[in-house]
């Protein structure tokens, strides 16, 4: 259709030459028909005038009236024509009178328009004007032919003509017509020439208008053809260069009938070889997406899937029916949807709420995170200002420095007050940004914020428990520092005093050790709950370690006055407490220390406290001292102790010393027990009672059990190399080492590398030990057993006591603690306790060690209640390494006069 479109100018103009040859055709049969009239005009004219000299002749000869009245007629008609030619050259006539008048002449009807048209308009033309001329000059001899016949019907009608006048009548007739018929044969001959000539210029004419006409059609055929040509080219060059692929398809077939280069590309496949293939067989998975809109995957000759989106339109070539498809690559397209996906996803599904804004500031898009966290929808903010709902902390709203800093392209973010939908307000961590447009200018706002209300909450919670205890909620050592500060300078401006009070609980491991850590974290919070309840408004309680608290008491005249306070808590403290199903009593250790008489600084004030505590603890226990300076030589001696302590390992200043265990019926050295000794190089000999809780506090109580464990299995490795008897070692090993992950491991490596065999080892635990460690004690026991290295529950009876970890399998000893030996054999009551146990740890396959045996009366009475194996004073004290050898080696008898200690066999 477009081509036809092309090419139909082309048939219009063949069309108008066509018409023109044929409109000039029919003027020159018109020309033709109007000269054919002019030459009938003439024949009939010519014998009208010749009739008419006729009738006049023989009218002059006899003077009949019927040859006058032909005259006439003839005479009119001659008349009537030079009318109408008289009347057309005036150039102003009517038309149809001069229509008439030809038509009186007997003119060829049909010819008398064109006549009318040649007199009109051409009567100068070539031959027309000399017939004209030949025409004219006949006029006054037709008219002297009238006045001829007038004078003759006078003259007939007066008595008739002489012969005289009809001779002179008839001769001047013959004259006129001598010279009339000249002129009309001259008329005739001009008439035919011009008729000659007419044909010949319309002939020319035709033919000139023909070959312009054809020359001009040539000419626009040649630059229709050109444009289509160019329009081809073009067509092709676009078809070809174009960005999409693009086929032809053979609607009723399915086959391509052509491509382009993109197609060719995408295919892999030359443009013959797309040819004649099928259209569908190119893509996979074709899914319609609209009216001849089709999504799918444009599949290459190498299998590379390309995912394409194919729009088609059918359109005619000739007679057939194509389909023209469009193949767009949506690669691009497709990922930037899903970029646009994620992204909308991810704004959607982000807890920070995220507010876009025009330029002015007011709400376009708003996330769920927004409606979830401020209450608001879209529709609620919609049109509004974002900033008209946020105001800073201190109630002003954003200054205009927020949106300078915007202007000037960067970013603000800053803290500020948001309200909610029910009027309630939040802090909010505000992020605003801008988008810009190509010429720099605002298009967007993008506000991102977050509820920082957990934040600020967690913060002043973090913010509370760095200057708090988490434990019991009191001060700890920096906020106690700090507030001790405040108060020494406020005593400091009033000349007044300020004490501090360091309070340590007695006896408190045990609690722990019987109880479990669970049950003394319980009864410190209530310890602190009851120091609180004691406090004036401006004192100030803390916790600054494990059973360590101190109490600041400001606005004092002197340091003595704190010692009321202190006898109050000594007497609250005391008080039994109930931690859950039990009921604890305890009793707490107060020293006390004042500003400005014991220190200026927070720091001296508690250590010099610390001191004053120490010195309560030790001389007497439930009381209260206040600070002397001999205190804080105690108290830097003990400090000392501990730094040296650090050093203790590396130096070697740790030994072992052995304590015998015998068989109580025969007096043979079953076992040893290994006890840990520190000689200072300064101090000498320390007690482990000093130096062992030392450990623990600063940490160094692992260290010290895996030294003590390594030495026990080099001793026992040397005595083996000696020849000693192979006998059992028992070990005091800490509650913290044995929680300790590696534990087990660690004890077999120290066996394993000193070739020791691991039934030869005895670790002892307290039975508080065992219930701090809950679960993880029967893996550790587990995993011992498993080793072979068995345990005894050291100090039995002195704890709180569940029965069931005696069944762990590890468990092979029990061993009777002093306290119960101490009253055999008068105490009742610690005979049928020792009896009780004795008969337990029969039962259950236990072994029993009495412990503390110092008269031969305790060990008679413990023999007869079925005990078998015993230590104390009364067989042998601790031993250095060579008189436990001595004693070890046979052939040695050391012991009491009634019971002789065996040395064990080999």
């Amino acid at each position: 259709m477009p081509l036809l479109r092309r090419l139909l100018p082309l048939g219009y103009a063949l069309a108008g030459i066509i018409a023109l040859i044929l409109a000039l055709t029919w003027g020159a049969l018109q020309v033709q028909v109007t000269l054919a009239g002019f030459l009938n005009g003439e024949s009939l004219w010519s014998k009208a005038q010749k009739q008419a000299v006729i009738d006049l002749d023989a009218y002059a000869a006899s003077g009949n009236p019927a040859d006058l009245a032909g005259f006439r007629r003839n005479h009119a008609l001659v008349a009537s024509d030079r009318w109408a030619r008289d009347a057309i050259a005036s150039d102003h006539f009517d038309r149809d009178a001069v229509a008439r008048a030809f038509a009186r002449g007997e003119v060829i009807p049909s010819a008398i328009p064109g006549m009318i048209f040649i007199f009109d308009h051409f009567s100068g033309a070539p031959y027309i004007r000399q017939a004209v001329a030949a025409w004219r000059s006949t006029d006054e001899s037709v008219g002297e032919l009238s006045q001829i016949a007038d004078r003759l019907e006078s003259a007939y009608v007066s008595g008739g003509p002489s012969a005289a006048l009809v001779a002179s009548e008839r001769a001047r007739v013959a004259a006129l017509n001598a010279f009339i018929e000249p002129q009309t044969k001259l008329f005739s001959l001009e008439i035919a020439r011009g008729a000659a000539w007419l044909g010949h210029m319309l002939f020319a004419a035709v033919l000139a208008a023909a070959c312009i006409a054809l020359l001009l059609w040539l000419r626009m055929a040649r630059r229709i053809l050109a444009d289509i040509r160019g329009t081809e080219e073009r067509y092709r060059l676009l078809f070809d260069r174009a960005a999409d692929a693009i086929l032809m398809v053979d609607e009723e077939r399915g086959h391509i009938l052509d491509a382009n280069q993109k197609a060719v590309e995408w295919t892999g496949q030359g443009t013959q070889e797309l040819i004649g293939t099928s259209f569908a067989a190119l893509f996979e998975r074709r899914q319609p997406r609209g009216e001849g809109i089709t999504q799918g995957t444009l599949r290459d000759r190498a299998g590379h899937e390309r995912p394409v989106e194919t729009q088609s339109s059918l359109v005619r070539w000739g007679d057939r029916s194509v389909r023209q498809a469009i193949v767009r690559d949506i690669s691009e397209r497709l990922s930037l949807e899903q970029e646009r996906r994620i992204a909308a996803e991810a704004l959607a599904s982000i807890a920070e709420g995220v507010i876009i804004a025009d330029a002015d500031r007011r709400v376009v898009s708003v996330n769920a995170a927004h409606a979830a966290i401020t209450g608001l929808t879209l529709q609620d903010v919609q049109g509004h200002r974002f900033d008209e709902t946020r105001r800073l902390a201190d109630d002003t709203p954003l200054p205009a420095s927020v949106w300078d800093t915007l202007d000037a392209g960067g970013n603000w973010l800053g803290e500020v007050h948001s309200q909610r939908a029910d009027g309630s307000v939040y802090p909010e961590l505000l992020s605003i940004s801008v988008i810009r447009d190509a010429e720099e200018r605002v298009q967007h706002y993008v506000a991102v914020f977050t509820n920082i209300s957990t934040t600020k909450a967690n913060q002043r919670r973090l913010e509370h428990l760095a200057t708090h205890d988490p434990l019991t909620g009191l001060a700890n050592r920096a906020e106690f520092e700090r507030q001790c500060a405040q108060a020494i300078a406020a005593a400091d401006r009033g000349h007044g005093a300020v004490a501090v009070l360091f309070i340590d609980l007695d006896a408190f491991k045990v609690v722990n050790d019987s109880y479990s850590h669970a049950i003394g974290d319980r009864l410190l919070v209530h310890v602190a709950e009851r120091i609180t309840r004691d406090l004036g408004e401006h004192d100030v309680a803390g916790r600054i370690g494990g059973d360590e608290f101190t109490v600041l008491i400001g606005r004092l005249v002197s340091r003595e006055q704190a010692s009321a306070l202190a006898q109050r808590l000594l007497s609250v403290l005391g008080e039994p407490m109930k931690v859950g199903d039990y009921e604890v009593a305890l009793s707490a250790s107060i020293g006390i220390a004042g500003y400005p008489l014991d220190g200026s600084d927070p720091v001296t004030l508690i250590a010099n406290a610390d001191a004053a505590m120490y010195a309560a603890k030790t001389q007497e226990r439930n009381t209260f001292r206040l600070y002397s300076p001999m205190m804080q030589a105690d108290a830097r001696k003990r400090l000392a102790l501990a730094a040296e302590l650090r050093q203790a390992l590396t130096r070697g200043e740790f030994r072992l010393v052995f304590q015998p265990s015998v068989d109580m019926r025969s007096g043979k050295v079953v076992a040893v027990e290994a006890l840990l000794r520190w000689r200072h190089p300064a101090r000498g000999e320390i007690s482990p009672g000093e130096f062992i809780p030392m450990a623990e506090k600063l940490g160094l109580i692992r260290h010290v059990d895996d030294w003590v464990l390594q030495a026990v299995a080099r001793q026992m490795r040397r005595w083996d190399e000696e020849g000693m008897p192979p006998i059992r070692v028992a070990v005091n090993i800490s509650a913290g080492t044995y929680g300790a992950p590696q534990f087990v491991e660690d004890v077999r490596r120290f066996l394993v590398a000193e070739r020791v065999a691991p039934q030869r080892l005895l670790l002892e635990i307290t039975e508080g030990a065992i219930l701090r460690l809950g679960d993880e004690m029967e893996r550790t026991m587990n995993a011992l057993h498993s080793l072979g290295v068995g345990v005894a529950i050291d100090d039995f009876g002195t704890g709180y006591s569940s029965m069931a970890y005696l069944k762990l399998p590890a468990i092979a000893f029990l061993k009777i603690d002093k306290s119960f030996v101490d009253g055999l054999p008068g105490n009742t009551h610690d005979a049928a306790i020792v009896e009780a146990m004795l008969a337990l740890s029969k039962r259950l396959g236990l072994c029993a060690i009495a412990e503390g045996i110092e008269t031969e009366a305790q060990h008679e009475f413990l023999l007869r209640a079925g005990c078998t194996e015993g230590q104390g004073y009364l067989y042998a004290r601790a031993l250095e390494v060579p008189e436990i050898e001595r004693m070890l080696r046979p052939g040695q008898r050391p012991g009491s006069a009634r019971l002789r200690l065996v040395p064990p066999a080999n």
